[in-house]
């Protein structure tokens, strides 16, 4: 059964883009490390009060999220939350 969490982290973008979450507009930087192995997740509010900042490590024994300095509530909340901006 896939997992909602991962499945949400999977659909940001990767590099820039911007979306809402809990209608507010939020710039969010996705970066995958070492062949996708790992990733790193930073976001921040553009009206600039808030942010989110997560690494996410692909183990053999499954994934390990670390958040950065924040409840990891507040990081699965925004994934699972978070609306990109459609292109193309």
């Amino acid at each position: 059964m896939p997992d909602p969490f991962r499945t949400a982290l999977d659909a940001i973008p990767e590099g820039h883009s911007t979306g809402l979450f809990n209608g507010m507009r939020y710039r969010v930087d996705k970066t995958v490390h070492t062949g996708g192995r790992s990733l790193k997740l930073f976001a921040k509010d553009l009206a600039g009060t808030d942010f989110v900042s997560l690494n996410l490590y692909h183990l053999a024994t499954g994934d390990v999220l670390k958040p950065c300095e924040m409840a990891e509530a507040k990081v699965r909340a925004f994934v699972l939350g978070y609306n990109p901006d459609r292109t193309g």
